[in-house]
């Protein structure tokens, strides 16, 4: 009898002990290019590997969550909020007895296709790039196509289709993917909150009373109120949900975010700087894709010079916008050449 390998034998144990309702990693749709199995990890496991090691992962470091370059060490950027709704998926996972693996891949890739400037660059893309522009979209497009030197990183179905579905509109074919979608809204609801308490937009005494009172009073709470009750009405289930009570809740202080911190004229007083940037910069590109990057000039030809303009300026961080418009747009001092 062959002796099982570590992927092997990972993947017996996942079959004998992980819920019926569970996507198990040797069940997987596999990959558009096949490639031989690891040894020792799981295709879930290797998906996760290699979008950590991307650029496009890297990058997240240095894109705005919801303040525009906060002057301070502790406000999130996007790669903070990835590695959030990462720990919320996992812990949500494993309670579930789900993939823990296939959640943290597609969690870990979520949000690859981020603008600069966070939503609000998002919402520029959108209204100049014919047939619209969409981070989710974008972050399949990243995985499927423009990392890896334009290669793309031939990532599994299921976790390519957990990325495209993590929207709250989305509807992943797994139930991992399900539990990413909801992670991300748990993570960004209570560590915006936090972020705007630091910034001085919210005190705590300014959450409604009926979500404090439901969900709790601090960051910690809220987040392990909100766990326990989507494993209390998830567990051994086809479905991932929260309670009746919770629920309205969560949208309650979701809707409350929005209408103070997320069009907060204050919070956001740089945005309309941020969005001129954002159209100014594609307008100029349109005229000079030759100066696009090579992974997003392979598909001038075949997607549009409006698509590979958009893709290069969806890749940029906050960081380098700024400094590609200060470049191309602000003017430079005379040097004189003869001192």
């Amino acid at each position: 009898m062959t002796q099982e390998n570590p992927r092997q034998y990972y993947e017996r144990i996942q079959a004998e002990t992980l819920s019926p309702y569970a996507m198990l990693s040797q069940n997987s749709r596999g990959r558009e290019i096949r490639a031989e199995p690891c040894q020792l990890r799981t295709d879930f496991i290797r998906d996760r590997d290699r979008i950590l090691h991307s650029k496009s992962f890297r990058r997240l470091k240095h894109k705005t969550q919801v303040f525009l370059s906060p002057q301070g060490d502790h406000y999130r950027t996007r790669l903070t909020h990835t590695l959030e709704v990462s720990q919320i998926a996992r812990t949500i996972s494993r309670a579930l007895r789900l993939n823990e693996d296939l959640a943290e891949a597609i969690a870990m890739g979520h949000d690859l296709g981020h603008t600069p400037f966070g939503h609000s660059g998002e919402d520029v893309l959108n209204e100049l790039l014919p047939g619209g522009f969409e981070h989710n979209e974008q972050s399949l497009r990243v995985v499927e196509k423009l990392e890896n030197d334009g290669e793309g990183l031939n990532l599994t179905f299921e976790v390519r289709d957990g990325i495209l579905n993590h929207k709250k509109n989305g509807n992943a074919i797994t139930l991992e993917g399900h539990v990413v979608s909801l992670a991300d809204r748990i993570a960004y609801i209570n560590h915006d909150i936090d972020d705007a308490m630091r910034a001085g937009v919210l005190l705590e005494s300014d959450l409604p009373q009926d979500c404090v009172r439901v969900l709790g009073n601090s960051h910690a709470k809220r987040i392990n109120t909100m766990i326990l009750d989507v494993v209390e009405q998830s567990f051994d289930k086809p479905d991932v949900r929260m309670s009746a009570e919770v629920s309205v809740q969560f949208e309650a202080l979701r809707e409350f975010m929005f209408e103070r911190v997320y069009r907060n004229p204050v919070a956001k007083s740089e945005e309309e700087k941020a969005k001129r940037l954002i159209r100014e910069l594609y307008a100029y590109y349109l005229e000079h894709t030759e100066l696009l990057a090579g992974e997003y000039a392979k598909y001038l030809e075949q997607d549009g010079k409006e698509r590979a303009v958009a893709d290069y300026i969806a890749g940029m961080t906050d960081n380098y916008a700024v400094s590609e418009y200060v470049r191309i747009f602000v003017p430079k001092a005379w040097m004189d050449l003869k001192t």
